[in-house]
């Protein structure tokens, strides 16, 4: 297989750990990633929640300097909650050691502040097409945010994230201020110009993040910059995300076509039996996220309990768009996903309550899928 892997980590918290050993493992495991062969290391950003990946542009100096060759980034960057300076000031300062090893990848999350307050609650993405199968590739119906009963910690959440009357800028507007500061033609209003120290000139790569057709996936087109498709977030919508992408694409100086990567969730064990067991705990993961209450330490499958009927039916879409199983079944899914989206790259994050299964699950399919560092091993 000749796809290009990477990995996405959320330093995720197990039961019974602290996020001083979340942090420790994510090291451990880019160094892994590294050895075995996978071409980028990315750190999500999640706050107030039981996952240690904060501080993503602080948690990528560590990786990088942990090791020596892969890519590291972020999947991604909150931009809302930042000026473009400070991301730009940021990311040259960790380009200034590690030069040409950076993706600054951005996101739009915190944009969704002004929505919660004008509705509460988001509106419903609930389509009435069922679940289909497309060439092996579970597309379920879109998930409908209005089950999430109670919104209020999500928006306690992006509040604490901003300075007391500030507002998340335009999303296009911030990314424009961001490759001008990068690029060294950044001029204000009043045609000032002004130069980020460190950051002009920084070697950083950067990537939009998007879960629908809306204003990421068509900026990244018009753009000419590499997207990220969230299948992992939101598997319902992945057809329409990849397709408007496309649809917006305008040839830039760096990338004469789309650059398209998809992401996947993934647990892989030697047997099927071991690796249902290690995912069995990912619905109540993803239950205590959609539920409003933010993601609780990553439940031990040996002692949680059954979920709920409401649970079942608020994971349902992530549960069985999850890769699960032997090296071979997974990868055959996996492959199958990037046939039907035309991935370029694809992207996988695997959570499990043990960091030693996750290291095995990232060992497994890279020796699977053929990269150099993972043969034999």
């Amino acid at each position: 297989m000749t796809t290009p892997l990477s990995v996405l980590d959320l330093s995720p918290i197990s039961t019974g750990s602290d996020a001083r050993q979340a942090i420790r493992n994510t090291i451990d495991l880019a160094r892994h990633a590294e050895a075995w062969g996978y071409r980028r290391y990315w750190v999500a950003e999640h706050h107030f929640v039981a996952v240690a990946s904060s501080a993503p542009t602080e948690l990528i100096a560590l990786i990088a300097a942990a090791t020596e060759t892969i890519r590291v980034g972020s999947a991604a960057v909150q931009a809302g909650y930042r000026t473009a300076a400070s991301v730009v000031e940021a990311f040259g300062t960790v380009d200034a050691l590690y030069p040409g090893r950076l993706d600054l990848g951005l996101g739009r999350s915190a944009h969704r502040l002004p929505q919660l307050r004008a509705m509460g609650t988001p509106p419903s993405l609930r389509s009435p097409r069922p679940t289909v199968v497309r060439d092996g590739v579970v597309v379920p119906p879109p998930f409908a945010p209005a089950q999430i009963r109670d919104t209020s910690r999500l928006a306690a959440s992006l509040e604490a994230l901003l300075l007391p009357g500030a507002e998340p800028p335009d999303y296009a507007e911030q990314i424009a201020q961001i490759r001008a500061l990068l690029a060294g033609t950044y001029t204000t209003a009043d045609g000032i110009h002004l130069r980020a120290v460190p950051g002009e000139g920084a070697d950083v790569q950067v990537w939009l993040f998007g879960s629908s057709g809306g204003e990421s996936a068509q900026l990244a087109g018009c753009l000419g910059l590499p997207f990220v498709a969230n299948y992992h977030v939101s598997p319902g919508t992945i057809l329409e995300t990849v397709a408007a992408y496309r649809a917006a694409f305008r040839p830039s100086e760096q990338f004469r076509e789309p650059y398209l990567v998809v992401s996947a969730d993934v647990v892989v064990a030697e047997d099927e039996a071991r690796a249902r067991h290690l995912a069995a705990t990912y619905g109540h993961w993803v239950a205590s996220i959609r539920s409003g209450a933010g993601a609780t330490e990553y439940p031990d499958p040996e002692t949680a309990p059954p979920l709920t009927d409401y649970q079942l039916r608020l994971v349902d879409d992530r549960v069985n768009t999850q890769f699960v199983g032997t090296p071979a079944a997974v990868a055959a899914r996996l492959s199958a996903l990037q046939q039907l989206t035309g991935a370029d790259e694809l992207v996988i994050t695997s959570v499990t309550h043990r960091h030693a299964d996750r290291l095995t699950s990232h060992r497994l399919l890279a020796r699977e899928w053929g990269l150099e560092g993972a043969r034999g091993s």
